[in-house]
This record gives structure tokens, C-alpha cells and sequence, in this order.
């Protein structure tokens, strides 16, 4: 849609959906005026949520507030509007006028949290509680924690742990690690996955072994080069 288009916004409803492909079917009733019959055959969708905001999310909304609060030395309902502010400039360009998260939709809320969990991240502000109690997405949650090079159990530094192996007679500087699986771990918890295994590890702190290395993870890890950020690669060279 290019700069400067007109837009018309209709009701419509969802009547199936392609898991395979991804597809939605909608329908919705046109007044076939003379200027919708000269529009361009393109369409913006914008899904309406009206599920309210569940009881736990709040409890995690105001529990990160009071967590940064605590850090920064403002009060809360202080941070709560300034980051409401930067959510909606920097993660819905502007598109959703200013909301109170008393009547905010499910869908909102959540990315409100991942937002607000990411602020923590970026800004190395403790936290009482661990960031997997209160994310309202564990693999988003998990992905920032990579991005910042956070342990996804305490948020201490952490080195990219290999969920998937690279395997024996492989050169792990020349494979390519895109897709495998992996978690940032900090030295204690890297000890305490390989005591315990994965699969127990990742039961007992809720976590996923979903997250796979993509091309952002795979440069700030260096990965496949001598100097990798990783456990694999201190092993290596230790």
C-alpha cells in the first residue's frame, strides 16, 4: 500500500483458518460504492482481540513495575506510564492510541510484558524474582535473554549453551549452526543442565527447547568461528 493511499475499514469475519499454509478466510460485506470499485486489490487485516486481560497477567504487569521501580527509584505508576509510552512507540509505531491496561485485550497485555521483560534485560535491572515466573512467553522471553546474553534461569552473563549437539568428527568452526536448539546459560546452571540433563532442567525452571539459532544469534555468538561464544567453544580451548 503505498504512501499516501486512502483506507476503508470494514467488519469481516474469520471463517477458517490453514494450519498448513498459514491462510486465513475471511468474509466480510463491501457497499460497493464507485470508489471501492476502483481501489487497488489490496487489504490491510488487523485482528480485533476481545479477550480482557487475565487476572496472572496483571499480577506480572505489576510485579516487573515494581521491580524496575525499585532499581530506578521512581514509583511505579511512573514507570508504568513511561514504558507504556515507549511500548507503543517503539513496538506499534504509533498505531494504537494511548491504553489503560484495565481494559487492555489478552493479546496486548502480553506483548506489553515481553516488552517490559526485555527492558529488564537491556538494562541489567535485578530482579527478586526470575524472569521465567512472570514472562507471559517463555520462548520470547528465552530469545531476549539470548539477545542480551542473559542466563534464562537468574540473568546472571551467560555463554550459549547447545540444547542439539554438534556431534563428534564434526569442525564445529565450519558447520552451520542454523536451527539447532539452545538456551544462555551462566556458568552454575551450564554445570547444573549437564548434571541433570536437558529435559529435567528444562521441566524443573519451565523453560522450552523450542528456540533455535538464527542469523542474529549465530553473529553475536560468533558461532563457527575460533573465537565462539559459547560453552562448546571454552571447552575447546580451555
Amino acid at each position: 500500500m503505498g504512501k499516501g493511499a486512502q483506507m476503508t475499514i470494514i467488519d469481516g469475519v474469520i471463517k477458517d483458518y490453514n494450519e498448513r499454509t498459514g491462510e486465513l478466510v475471511i468474509t466480510a460485506k463491501v457497499d460497493m460504492n464507485d470508489y471501492l470499485r476502483e481501489c487497488p486489490k489490496e487489504a490491510r487485516i488487523g485482528l480485533m482481540d476481545s479477550r480482557g486481560m487475565t487476572h496472572d497477567q496483571r499480577k506480572k504487569v505489576y510485579a516487573l513495575m515494581g521491580e524496575i521501580a525499585e532499581w530506578s527509584g521512581e514509583l511505579p505508576e511512573r514507570i508504568k506510564e513511561l514504558l507504556k509510552i515507549e511500548f507503543m512507540v517503539h513496538r506499534l509505531n504509533g498505531l494504537v492510541d494511548e491504553f489503560s491496561l484495565s481494559d487492555a485485550p489478552k493479546s496486548l497485555v502480553s506483548k506489553f510484558i515481553n516488552y517490559v521483560i526485555e527492558f529488564i534485560l537491556e538494562n541489567g535491572v535485578p530482579t527478586r524474582m526470575p524472569l521465567y515466573e512472570v514472562c507471559d512467553d517463555i520462548e520470547k522471553m528465552i530469545y531476549a535473554c539470548l539477545m542480551n546474553k542473559r542466563c534464562a534461569v537468574c540473568q546472571k552473563k551467560a555463554h550459549l549453551h547447545h540444547v542439539d549437539r554438534v556431534g563428534i568428527g564434526r569442525n564445529r568452526h565450519k558447520i552451520d549452526h542454523t536451527g539447532m536448539r539452545c538456551l544462555p546459560l551462566c556458568p552454575d546452571h551450564h554445570v547444573e543442565i549437564h548434571s541433570i540433563g536437558d529435559a529435567v532442567f528444562m521441566e524443573k525452571y519451565h523453560l522450552s527447547d523450542r528456540v533455535k539459532i538464527d542469523d542474529k544469534i549465530i553473529k553475536l555468538y560468533r558461532l563457527g568461528t575460533k573465537r565462539e561464544d559459547s560453552y562448546d567453544n571454552k571447552k575447546e580451548t580451555e
